[in-house]
């Protein structure tokens, strides 16, 4: 199909696309806030102007990263000429989730298309307004045979990891994280499975503690903090403690107001669900600040909790919502010991003023990617990769990853014909001394 080999025709798809996308921007953040009641201004931020940026980057690097590379050859194969070549998987499964349910759906679909793949695109049933103008836009912009949206709930995602697919790429929780891969390794199929986990966020006593506090109240509550790298839980050293938590409730105050359910910059919970979930986890809790809830408007107040234990269920999977423990920490052998009681998770942040400190804990623990005196800004760049490590995640994407993640990397040597050495041929008798030596020099 003219997709898998003609660039063009993939650039010009892509083009379309963006123009879609643009007219019909204010459609996009109106469903996503008929969704959740996301604001506009982090429906802008978060989803519609990320996905139009990416559009252009993959737009305007799509014939550099689609040429074949030269590289240079081995001795060994000498005299030749030595290329790496891309080329399409071939039909791929997307599977989005619905907390970012247009990026989340749109990115990867756009780095597929580029590399020069066929689509099946999976958006969330559980966000119905943006599933369904996703579905409009790319009816409208693309050939059912190159990419279709095929929307409905668990039984279609189902049914679509039972057929056999040439790569999948799923954004979720680990447990259905684990479900996909079950299904990919039936067919031996390549997989990204971006998924999440407990992000740590420490806060060294050298902190700049109420910028800190500004920071981390707007990466953890953006979203409601539905953000698969907002900061799960907070380690703050023991000298600090009082003080920063002061600061953290200032900061919540100054963004949300006195009460956060006026306020039209907090999101809702994604269903009853989620809300009776995260009520559940504020159980036997010492609230510190917020902790209010309305069942019916799906609302839960930004809340901090005061120490609770590591063994409850607060604190053992993701929270992926706004509540946000506090844990003190008297040096880096407390850090350990509670951060790695829990898998690796997809971000850390530190905040500190000690350079040589903030690098001990870069070097210290494993995770997929974090910030240093900030938080979740690390998404942004797409000079560096995304993705998580462990059970947060298997690959990465974002800039040139985005083409590498859907593309066969096929190596070829061309081989000139004016030279052919005779060493490698049989028959071998007195040759093994001489290759000996040979390959002692490469």
């Amino acid at each position: 199909m003219e997709f898998k080999t003609n660039i063009n025709f993939r650039k010009e798809s892509l083009k379309k696309l963006l123009f879609s996308i643009q007219e019909n921007e204010d459609r996009i953040i109106k469903a996503l806030y008929d969704d959740f009641q996301k604001p506009a201004f982090e429906a802008v931020l978060t989803e519609t102007s990320y996905v139009i940026g990416d559009l252009k980057d993959t737009i305007k690097n799509m014939n550099r990263r689609a040429k074949p590379k030269k590289v240079l050859p081995s001795i060994l194969n000498f005299p030749s000429k030595d290329y790496i070549y891309i080329e399409p998987y071939g039909k791929i499964l997307i599977i989005a989730p619905w907390n970012y349910p247009f990026q989340l759906a749109l990115c990867p679909l756009i780095a597929a298309v580029s590399a020069g793949n066929s689509v099946v695109l999976k958006p969330s049933e559980l966000t119905p307004h943006t599933s369904s103008i996703i579905a409009e836009i790319v009816t409208r912009v693309f050939d059912k045979n190159h990419v279709e949206v095929i929307e409905g709930g668990v039984e279609i995602s189902q049914k679509l990891l039972s057929q056999r697919w040439d790569y999948i790429f799923f954004t979720g929780s680990v447990a259905v994280g684990k479900i996909v891969a079950k299904a990919a390794a039936e067919n031996l199929t390549p997989i990204t499975l971006e998924l999440g986990g407990k992000n740590p966020c420490i806060i060294e006593e050298s902190a700049e503690l109420k910028l800190a506090a500004k920071r981390i109240v707007w990466g953890k509550f953006i979203n409601a903090g539905q953000t698969c790298i907002a900061p799960d839980y907070l380690l703050v050293h023991e000298n600090v403690k009082l003080e920063f938590i002061e600061h953290l409730k200032q900061e919540i105050t100054i963004a949300y107001g006195e009460n956060p359910e006026q306020s039209p910059d907090f999101t809702r919970i994604i269903n009853i669900k989620n809300w009776e979930r995260l009520t559940r986890l504020m159980e036997d809790e010492k609230v510190l600040f917020g902790g209010a809830s309305d069942k019916e408007s799906c609302y839960i107040a930004p809340t901090l909790l005061e120490e609770p234990s590591l063994d409850s269920e607060v604190m053992k999977d993701e929270i992926f919502g706004p509540i946000l423990p506090i844990l003190s920490y008297q040096n880096t052998s407390d850090l350990k010991r509670i951060i790695t009681k829990y898998e690796k998770p997809l971000s850390l942040y530190v905040f500190t003023k000690n350079k040589y400190y903030a690098e001990e804990i870069i070097q210290k623990f494993s995770f997929g990617g974090g910030c240093v005196n900030d938080t979740v800004i690390h998404f942004s760049n797409k000079r560096l990769p995304f993705g998580g490590v462990g059970h947060s995640g298997i690959g990465a994407y974002h800039g040139q990853l985005n083409f590498d993640t859907f593309s066969h990397k096929k190596a070829i040597v061309k081989k000139a014909n004016w030279l052919d050495l005779p060493m490698r041929y049989a028959p071998y008798r007195d040759k093994l001394k001489t290759i000996k030596q040979f390959l002692k020099w490469l």
